[in-house]
């Protein structure tokens, strides 16, 4: 059990980078016990992300394969996207699964909210579950195809060892999703 700690009090802040991804923003922070630091952070700008674990029956996930600048590699992961202003997070899922699959849900289940690195970002990732899958394809903002890979979930631990399925957020959904069904 934790007990409720005060938060630190932001005493200044400040741009100190910016880019067309994201800016880096200085705090200056005083903690009730007198002490004083400098944290940088990179702010969220947008309404938060999420990732879809698609099933295309009871037994099958469906990933994607695609590019990633970060490791100019290609990545095998769930589907996932940006939140647009104003969109409802499961309104964004079905748009993100419809986009990058070619697929809708008739049923969305929320799983999890996730955050990468909360030390330094303030972004969240809403996980959901997608199952009863009907096809649909709408244009998305992707440079190329992304390749649909269908994946039984009895199969996981494969999907674990694979080298290309090493993104945290894809593993943690992974995870949550075989707990959840467990528990159906």
């Amino acid at each position: 059990m934790s007990t409720k700690k005060q938060l630190p009090k932001i005493t200044a802040r400040k741009q100190v980078a910016k880019s067309g991804l994201f800016t880096i923003e200085q705090i200056d922070l005083s903690f009730s016990n007198g002490e004083s630091r400098e944290y940088e952070r990179i702010p969220s700008k947008g309404s938060g992300a999420v990732m879809i674990v698609p099933m295309l029956d009871d037994k099958t996930m469906l990933l994607v394969r695609e590019y990633c600048a970060g490791t100019h590699s290609y990545e095998l992961g769930f589907p996932k996207g940006l939140i647009d202003p104003g969109e409802a997070p499961s309104t964004a899922a079905n748009r993100e699964l419809k986009e990058e699959i070619g697929y809708g849900a008739e049923n969305l289940t929320f799983l999890h909210h996730v955050a990468t690195a909360p030390a330094f970002f303030d972004a969240q990732m809403t996980i959901f579950l997608g199952e009863k899958l009907y096809p649909e394809k709408l244009e998305g903002d992707e440079p190329e195809e992304l390749e649909v890979v269908p994946w039984r979930l009895a199969d996981y631990q494969q999907l674990l060892a694979a080298s290309d399925f090493n993104e945290a957020r894809s593993i943690a959904a992974l995870l949550l999703v075989k707990d959840h069904l467990r528990g159906i």
